[in-house]
């Protein structure tokens, strides 16, 4: 959904709406009860916050925790920097909390490289 929002260019507002129309079944029943239950006047839902929502409602917490605590502890090690790229990306939406801004995301990614990658960086801007 993201990819498709992006390539479309939708508003934080589409957004929402585009993603409720794929819904089906018990999903797209959660989401009625979820709409109606926002407060008279408030804000339209944004696509920044319904994926969070979403996956709160919907992952137990016995899925979420423990890949959560995986996300914590994730480093690169042996790994190349794509495979931890992708680790990176399959765990961090457990770890939404922890991930607040771009910003954030980009110094938790940087913290789990090996520091053999580190020292190569270092040494390809020193030159």
């Amino acid at each position: 959904m993201h990819k498709t929002l992006r390539v479309m260019r939708a508003t934080e507002m589409e957004g929402v709406e585009l993603a409720a129309n794929r819904l089906k079944g018990v999903a797209y029943s959660w989401f009625e009860l979820w709409e109606d239950s926002r407060e008279e006047g408030s804000l339209p839902a944004r696509w920044s916050e319904f994926p969070n929502i979403f996956m709160d409602h919907f992952l137990p917490a016995e899925t979420k925790e423990p890949r959560a605590a995986e996300f914590t502890n994730l480093k690169q090690g042996s790994k190349s920097v794509w495979e931890y790229h992708m680790e990176f990306a399959r765990l961090s939406k457990y770890a939404i909390l922890m991930l607040p801004t771009m910003e954030a995301r980009m110094r938790w990614f940087v913290l789990g490289f090996s520091p053999l990658v580190i020292n190569e960086a270092a040494t390809a801007a020193l030159n």
